[in-house]
């Protein structure tokens, strides 16, 4: 991968909250690899076990909530992270052990995820996880994820309106506490992807992306884990969101599709390139 970050003699630690998805392409295999190959040590807290492939989920077990916070506990009494990423988290009851822990560190970066569904229409939460999640997470969060739809689910939920524009979900995603909301447009029937970024004063800026071909599995993850990456090296959040965005467009150019169903994100796509053998002349 080409040298983005000045090379350190301990890579920066983040601490991934998230469920185990076998097929290594969302869940904290695709954290690891992200983090990974971003140049950091990943840490990793697992929140469920899910039985899935690369074209749906099964069943997802929760892990006690208990066991959730002593795995994040003892890791954090031996070492210092950088920053902490949040994914699929598997019940309310985990949501209110890591809001706890979360205000223990309030100095360090949250990047929430808020998955609310697989890449197929999986319901992956509760309305139960849903209201924690707003009123535990979302006031503790640097920077939220969500794709258009996970946007409007969480500012309307519990709400009188049927419908709203991203700028409004935004704005009332930020009322709820949260410092920045990335709202992903891959949902949304424009030419380009655009990807808007807010803060309390509203749009900040908007990238757009060339429309890759088809859905993708761990895209979400990948990003919001670039995003945690790039926090954890030093880069402010508009430069790290536009860093995470680079490099997660660069995941699913390069995608690859090993099963049946969805394609993944190659997060190791550089050195796959770096690979590929040079022309040369040969007498």
């Amino acid at each position: 991968m080409p040298a983005i970050f000045t090379p350190k003699p301990t890579p920066p630690l983040v601490l991934s909250f998230a469920a185990s998805d076998p097929t290594g392409g969302a869940g904290i295999q695709a954290d690891l690899l992200t983090l990974a190959s971003m140049g950091c040590h990943p840490l990793s807290v697992i929140t469920a076990i899910t039985v899935q492939d690369t074209a749906r989920v099964d069943e997802v077990l929760a892990i006690d909530a208990e066991w959730v916070a002593d795995q994040a506990r003892m890791l954090l009494e031996d070492v210092p992270v950088a920053a902490f990423k949040l994914g699929m988290l598997g019940s309310p009851e985990t949501i209110a052990v890591i809001a706890e822990i979360l205000a223990d560190y309030p100095d360090i970066p949250v990047i929430l995820d808020p998955v609310l569904a697989s890449g197929r229409g999986d319901e992956l939460a509760t309305d139960d996880m849903i209201s924690a999640m707003r009123d535990l997470l979302i006031p503790q969060t640097s920077i939220l994820t969500p794709n258009s739809h996970e946007a409007r689910r969480l500012a309307l939920f519990e709400s009188d309106e049927d419908d709203m524009d991203l700028a409004a979900c935004a704005r009332h995603l930020t009322d709820l506490g949260c410092e920045y909301v990335l709202i992903t447009g891959t949902h949304e029937a424009t030419p380009r992807v655009l990807n808007s970024l807010y803060d309390a004063n509203g749009h900040m800026q908007t990238d757009a992306w060339d429309r890759l071909p088809g859905s993708y599995h761990g895209s979400g993850c990948t990003l919001a884990s670039a995003c945690a990456a790039s926090l954890a090296h030093g880069l402010d959040p508009v430069n790290a969101v536009g860093e995470a965005l680079r490099y997660t467009w660069e995941t699913l150019k390069h995608s690859f599709r090993p099963g049946m169903g969805q394609p993944l994100p190659n997060r190791l796509y550089w050195a796959w390139e770096m690979d590929e053998p040079e022309d040369e002349d040969r007498d």
